[in-house]
C-alpha cells in the first residue's frame, strides 16, 4: 500500500513537471492559444535591402508586430506583417525599411498618417519608402556621381 502511495507521488510530481515545461515553452515560443490576436496588411516595396521574415514592424518607436512573408509580386517585393488588433493603421500611412544602429537588422517602420479612415485585415499600405542604398551612395561618391562643386560660392 505504502509503495502504491509512492508511485502516486512520483507520477503526480513528473505529470506537473511536464505541464510546466509545456506552458514554459508555448509562452516562450510566444505561440497563441485560441484564434489570433493580430492581423494581416501587405505592402509593396521595390527593394526590400536585406529585410527578413520576422522583422520587427513598429510604429513611433514601438513594436506593433512582425514580418510575416516577403514574396515576388510583379517584379516588386510584397511584404505581408501581422500587427496587433489593439493597434489601427491610417490609409494613408507611410511604410518604411529602417536599420537599428548603423550597420544592425532591419525593421519596418510606419508613419501614422491623418486619415479618418483605417487599413482593414488583409489590406495594404499604399505609400511606401525602400531602405537607403548605401552601396549605391558609394559608389556615386567614389565614381563622381555627386556634384562636389554643387555646395561652393562662386
Amino acid at each position: 500500500m505504502e509503495r502504491k502511495g509512492i508511485e502516486l507521488g512520483v507520477g503526480l510530481f513528473l505529470l506537473v513537471g511536464l505541464l510546466c515545461l509545456a506552458y514554459l515553452s508555448f509562452r516562450l515560443g510566444k505561440v497563441e492559444w485560441l484564434g489570433t490576436s493580430k492581423y494581416r496588411i501587405q505592402a509593396q516595396f521595390s527593394n526590400i535591402g536585406g529585410l527578413t521574415e520576422n522583422a520587427d514592424v513598429s510604429m513611433a518607436g514601438v513594436k506593433i508586430g512582425k514580418v510575416e512573408k516577403i514574396e515576388l509580386h510583379a517584379g516588386q517585393a510584397l511584404v505581408t506583417m501581422g500587427v496587433d488588433r489593439n493597434v489601427q493603421i491610417e490609409e494613408d500611412a507611410i511604410a518604411s525599411i529602417k536599420t537599428k544602429g548603423i550597420i544592425g537588422d532591419k525593421y519596418l517602420a510606419i508613419s501614422p498618417g491623418a486619415s479618418d479612415e483605417y487599413i482593414k485585415a488583409n489590406g495594404r499600405i499604399q505609400d511606401t519608402q525602400p531602405p537607403l542604398d548605401i552601396e549605391a551612395l558609394l559608389s556615386r561618391f567614389v565614381f563622381g556621381g555627386i556634384d562636389k562643386d554643387k555646395g561652393k560660392q562662386e
